[in-house]
């Protein structure tokens, strides 16, 4: 219990000052570079700064574990710990086993932030800089649902709102029926249109059939589990979802015949990408060096250091591809980390049978 303790908080220490020192320049050189653009409140700065800060943690985070590791391991080393472990009974992979924990549950807690409005921060921030509102009202949506085609002129995601509304009811592709009305509000699970001009032309046209007929509606449910935020982040093209918010998407837009690349790669990066730190800390882990008498530590920190920024770099890459839809989210996102995941299950497999060896020499 007390190794597990002293190299525990040995990790989560290296953790708190790489994540601070990290996130810290990022924000920073965010602050540097839209100086000029930024709200002139002195409030409005400090929650923007809070925005970007909490961007900069979801950025920073899996490579901070990475890092992290690197400098914990390498202390345990340059300090003989690491070999008095060894020398008290304890294997190669159990002295591994406190880091994994750790990374796990801070993991864990990474991906469960982002069914809160964590996953937006970087969203509210940009939108305080260019309006110095949080939310701001989406214009100009035009989409399709269950073969109806709808117009919002504005669409307010903070008052549930929507402006200049019109809809277009077809019936095996011919015009049955357009609503038009000036506002309509989301009142869970239907929006909500009131005083509603009806135009419905004629079925066939010929001398016996009436011509268009108009009327007016005071109440009309449309929209069935349309919600403000669906329609604000799928049509406006926007990346930053909570797991909610997509797993809904998913299900409500799956038979609409729409492209919810945008959604699955978020969920991807949700879910599946921050687990690169923790395959990357095993990886190094079995080309760390037992004793610093025979080994050049630097040597090894800058391998394992560039390693990490390289495999990094390449994530961030194919995931910015699939959130573009230039690669599918399997390609972009799946692919890379399966391929991450066999090289660790590779170096893993060699590294117990190179401790069994070594055990049964020294027995």
């Amino acid at each position: 219990m007390l190794f597990f303790k002293t190299v525990s908080f040995l990790y989560l220490r290296y953790c708190v000052i790489i994540l601070i020192s990290l996130t810290a320049f990022m924000v920073g050189f965010d602050l540097m570079g839209n100086s000029s653009q930024l709200p002139p409140s002195a409030n409005l700065l400090i929650i923007y700064l809070v925005y970007k800060w909490l961007y900069a943690i979801d950025m920073m985070l899996p490579i901070s574990l990475v890092f992290a590791f690197i400098a914990a391991i390498v202390e345990l080393i340059r300090s003989n710990a690491l070999t008095a472990f060894y020398a008290l009974g304890y294997s190669r992979l159990k002295v591994l086993v406190p880091f994994l924990w750790v990374a796990v549950i801070l993991i864990a807690l990474h991906i469960l932030a982002h069914t809160t409005s964590f996953a937006r921060a970087n969203e509210y921030a940009d939108n305080l800089r260019e309006t110095s509102q949080v939310l701001t009202p989406t214009n100009n949506l035009f989409f399709t649902h269950e073969g109806n085609y709808i117009y919002f002129g504005s669409l307010d995601p903070l008052t549930q709102k929507a402006h200049t509304i019109r809809i277009f009811t077809f019936d095996n592709r011919a015009l049955k029926e357009v609503l038009s009305a000036q506002e309509a509000y989301y009142q869970d699970p239907y929006w909500i249109i009131q005083k509603a001009h009806l135009i419905r032309p004629p079925a066939t046209l010929n001398l016996k059939t009436k011509g268009i007929v108009i009327a007016d509606a005071e109440t009309i449910q449309v929209l069935h589990n349309f919600r403000p935020k669906i329609l604000d982040q799928i049509y406006d093209g926007k990346v930053n979802f909570t797991i909610m918010d997509a797993l809904d998407a998913k299900k409500l837009l799956t038979s609409q015949n729409i492209d919810l690349s945008k959604v699955t790669s978020s969920l991807y990066r949700t879910f599946v990408t921050p687990w690169f730190a923790l395959m990357i800390i095993i990886i190094v882990y079995t080309y760390a060096p037992t004793g610093s008498r025979f080994a050049n530590l630097s040597f090894y920190s800058f391998g394992a250091i560039l390693g990490t920024l390289m495999v990094w770099g390449l994530l961030f890459m194919s995931g910015e591809l699939a959130n573009n839809k230039t690669l599918s989210p399997e390609v972009g996102i799946l692919f890379p980390i399966g391929l991450l995941g066999a090289l660790m299950a590779l170096r893993l497999s060699r590294f117990k049978i190179k401790s069994q060896k070594n055990l049964s020499q020294k027995g």
